[in-house]
């Protein structure tokens, strides 16, 4: 069975698929190790380890080169965070994906909000970016890749339950196979949307949604932590480094 159809089952299993996000090839081979059944690679995290901050400011070239090495290193499907597509232009967000396919993803988040201004892509067109790249994954052979259509009402809006349901199910309907709904925590509305939707419910690890089988039994199917790990460990190092720079001595490393 290939990596891309076992990424779909991993969706359709009475578990919730918790993902490891991986910024290296080093944090993917750990996380296979430790037992995480999928990667999912954190674009925060890949831009840190370039000293980037995140949204799309590193080269598209030089972050599909990491998650190629990723897919490359392990066994395990992996899905890749392509943020917004790196442009604003249709036809060259297409071939990013196409291209992050044909390095053997079997998945992939795309966002709706923009990263040169603040805002939300207008729905209809979205919903027409994500039905173009569903043909065009359809028809390079790609057929079951899973697209992970992330929308970021809740991070954007003030009140964005409504909006946020109605950009899911044009999304859905625009063959995306999964939401990706990052910002939301109230256990209620993660209730309601994950009832209401006929795709996956994809939710990142804040404070308040922490618990797999607590979002489970909310209707949740997958958990992610974006880059909660990978900040773990640079706070990890920085406190390391000033340890040794202030006591100029090593004997702490080896206890």
């Amino acid at each position: 069975m290939s990596n891309i159809q076992t990424f779909q089952d991993l969706h359709t299993t009475e578990d919730v698929l918790f993902l490891g996000n991986a910024w290296d090839v080093l944090s993917a081979m750990i996380l296979e190790k430790a037992g995480f059944k999928a990667i999912g690679t954190t674009s925060w995290g890949i831009a840190n380890s370039f000293g980037l901050s995140d949204g799309e400011l590193i080269d598209f070239d030089q972050h599909l080169t990491i998650i190629k090495s990723i897919v490359e290193h392990v066994k395990i499907p992996v899905t890749a965070d392509l943020e917004s597509g790196y442009s604003e232009n249709t036809d060259t967000i297409v071939q990013n994906v196409l291209r992050a396919a044909d390095v053997g993803i079997a998945g992939f988040n795309i966002e709706d909000s923009y990263k040169n201004n603040r805002g939300l892509r207008d729905r209809i067109s979205h919903s027409n970016l994500l039905s173009i790249i569903r043909t065009a994954l359809d028809n390079h052979g790609f057929n079951d890749l899973f697209i992970n259509a992330r929308t970021d009402t809740y991070f954007l809006l003030n009140d964005p339950f409504s909006e946020t349901i109605t950009r899911a199910e044009a999304y859905i309907e625009s063959g995306a196979n999964g939401i990706f709904i990052p910002g939301l925590t109230n256990h209620e509305e993660i209730r309601e949307i994950a009832t209401r939707l006929s795709a996956p419910l994809n939710i990142l690890s804040l404070p308040g949604v922490t618990n797999c089988q607590e979002l489970l039994d909310l209707g949740v199917k997958r958990v992610s932590f974006g880059n909660a790990l990978s900040d773990q460990v640079i706070a990890f190092i920085e406190e390391n480094a000033a340890r040794l720079v202030e006591n100029r001595d090593t004997s702490h490393l080896y206890t």
